[in-house]
């Protein structure tokens, strides 16, 4: 079967971003955003979910990382809508709670077509390394709206930020993963509507 491939490129005044993402991968990433720590969670997500992505982002960070990280969600979101093409086959639904040292999270996700994010996560700082912890949830709401999937991430304990977010990234890919894997029993896509 074809690897299934996207390759998304979006240039606007704060950002220029390509983002190639094999959704079929081994988990190899090539990220270079110029936000050390985002670049971290983007490579957990890669590896765990096994997908190969690179992503390259000239952003406007001489302001602050926000356009940066957002608009590179945005561009992922894109890309994983674009590589799952008509969902036909795969499980659609996938679910993961993950722990990292004392923190758990919970992710599930739903390609449905339908864009919503349920976000409760608490962080106590304000920054990690270099990406503002508010980031985090700006980076899931710009991932699920433009790859059009129901998003839901809990924080079940933890107090690390660090562990905190890195678990969220964790936790998406595997849910990810799972969710737009193929159920051989399906035929068409796995909804009542015949579409999704």
């Amino acid at each position: 079967m074809e690897k299934r491939k996207a390759v998304v490129t979006r240039k606007t005044k704060e950002t220029q971003i390509e983002v190639t993402l094999c959704l079929d991968g081994t988990g190899k990433c090539n990220a270079q955003t110029g936000v050390g720590f985002f670049d971290h969670m983007l490579e957990g997500f890669a590896r765990h979910g096994l997908f190969d992505l690179d992503v390259v982002c000239r952003g406007d960070l001489h302001v602050d990382c926000h356009h940066t990280i957002e608009d590179t969600g945005i561009v992922l979101g894109a890309a994983i809508k674009e590589a799952l093409g008509e969902k036909e086959g795969i499980r659609r639904y996938g679910s993961m709670l993950l722990p990292m040292d004392e923190a758990l999270v919970l992710c599930a996700v739903d390609l449905s077509g339908r864009p919503y994010l349920c976000f409760q996560e608490t962080y106590t700082a304000q920054r990690i390394g270099d990406m503002d912890t508010e980031m985090v949830r700006e980076f899931f709401q710009a991932v699920s709206y433009r790859a059009e999937m129901n998003l839901h991430l809990k924080q079940i304990s933890g107090i690390n930020n660090h562990h905190i977010a890195e678990a969220s990234f964790k936790a998406f890919a595997r849910a990810l993963d799972e969710a737009s894997g193929f159920e051989p029993r399906i035929a068409g896509v796995w909804s009542t509507k015949g579409s999704l």
